[in-house]
């Protein structure tokens, strides 16, 4: 299984929360998302990761992944 964390801007909340993990489960091999409010990070575990797929469903729930 692999792992990729990326950092995102804008989440504040619970909200934040349920809507980033609510868009980004439903990725291709996604397995669990776990999304870090204080450290600002979304990581993500599944196989195969598709990186710009989930970059794209960050996008859609409304945050902005930096880098």
């Amino acid at each position: 299984m692999s792992t990729r964390t990326y950092t995102v801007d804008g989440m504040t909340c619970q909200h934040c929360v349920d809507a980033i993990t609510g868009e980004v489960t439903k990725v291709g091999g996604v397995a669990d998302v776990t999304v870090d409010l204080g450290a600002k990070t979304v990581t993500v575990d599944g196989e195969p990761l598709d990186d710009a797929a989930i970059r794209a469903a960050i996008d859609e729930a409304g945050y902005t992944v930096r880098g």
